[in-house]
């Protein structure tokens, strides 16, 4: 049990705000005082919480601190006027519209001494931990390769921005992650087909700081949905199944092959493969858990808006490149 109730806000009630708010409302040491969204239907606020137009209707309602899920593109109105109004804010990813946007999020919390997040919740996925924790202990030995598939149909709740910043990011910021590397520079191409203004499809090369290479796959084009991550290293693969927080290894084998042909297909020989055990707790709820202990003082883990800008970053360099054809330079952006 936590020493003192916090008193939070709530601002949006979409389908990510529905999620913040169920968790919100069961958080411990946590009361859910009222949600702001000047479209939602009165009888959709959650039960115990009231419903406002405003962001200052929320603030007169003396909250501690307040999640941040409205559409991208007022999250740097909203997020100054926290600030300004000295609560504390976890901000959904994608942290701004813009890289300057975001870093003038990352200054206005910073000067006023105020503890600030970005929602990025694949740090908090169980399987995206453990292989975080192996790769820090040297199990892969050295990282080559991260590649990542995120893929589905199209969400009909984006609309304000395209499949880079809304899906990617998360990409961009558990590579940066995973392996402690920055991205150095970024080559990418887009497709857009479903007749809207931003790109539905992406696959982006990027180039780490010590000299991995980044893949991703990312498109709301796809009729199945799948969120993969392999890392590859010189001891080995790792998967990582975000959708069932499954993590698998497969060694490098240490048994030669005696039948030429197979190993002359082969490269590297398959040794062994093992699914790891993992406890498997809702990564939305270990994120309210840490930021709620951040606002507290406590011991916690959040990702501060410096490293949340430095993704929106390398997000915008992605188009970037996808717009000139050419590969990017980053200057060790997004860790």
């Amino acid at each position: 049990m936590t020493d003192k109730q916090l008193r939070a806000g709530l601002i949006g009630l979409g389908a990510m705000g529905r999620n913040h708010a169920r968790v919100l409302g069961t958080l411990d040491g946590v009361e859910l005082v009222a949600v702001a969204d000047p479209i939602a239907d009165k009888s959709s606020a959650p039960l115990g919480a009231a419903l406002v137009d405003s962001v200052d209707e929320l603030v007169a309602l003396g909250i501690d601190y307040a999640v941040v899920a409205c559409p991208t593109a007022f999250h740097e109105s909203v997020g100054l006027a926290l600030a300004e109004a000295g609560v504390h804010a976890l901000i959904e990813k994608p942290l701004a519209h813009t890289a300057e946007a975001a870093k003038k999020l990352a200054e206005a919390f910073r000067s006023r001494g105020l503890v600030a997040g970005v929602g990025h919740i694949e740090r908090f996925n169980p399987a995206v931990v453990s292989m975080r924790d192996r790769l820090e202990a040297g199990e892969l030995g050295e990282i080559l390769q991260v590649s990542t598939r995120r893929q589905g149909p199209f969400p009909g709740r984006i609309a304000d921005v395209g499949v880079v910043k809304d899906l990617a990011t998360h990409d961009i910021d558990l590579t940066s992650f995973v392996t402690g590397q920055s991205y150095l520079s970024v080559s990418a191409r887009t497709v857009s087909r479903s007749g809207r203004e931003h790109e539905d499809m992406v696959a982006a090369v990027g180039h780490l700081e010590k000299g991995a290479i980044a893949n991703h796959s990312v498109n709301w084009l796809s009729p199945f949905k799948e969120r993969t991550t392999v890392v590859t290293g010189d001891k080995g693969c790792f998967v990582a199944d975000t959708l069932t927080a499954d993590l698998t290894f497969y060694a490098n084998g240490v048994v030669d092959t005696e039948w030429e042909a197979i190993s002359n297909f082969r490269g590297v020989s398959e040794g062994d493969m093992v699914r790891y055990a993992i406890r498997k707790r809702e990564p939305l709820l270990v994120e309210h858990e840490h930021f709620r202990d951040a606002v507290l003082g406590r011991p916690s883990d959040i990702v501060d808006l410096d490293r949340g800008a430095a993704t929106v970053a390398v997000s915008e360099m992605m188009l970037h490149s996808a717009a000139t054809g050419r590969t990017v330079d980053l200057g060790g952006e997004g860790r």
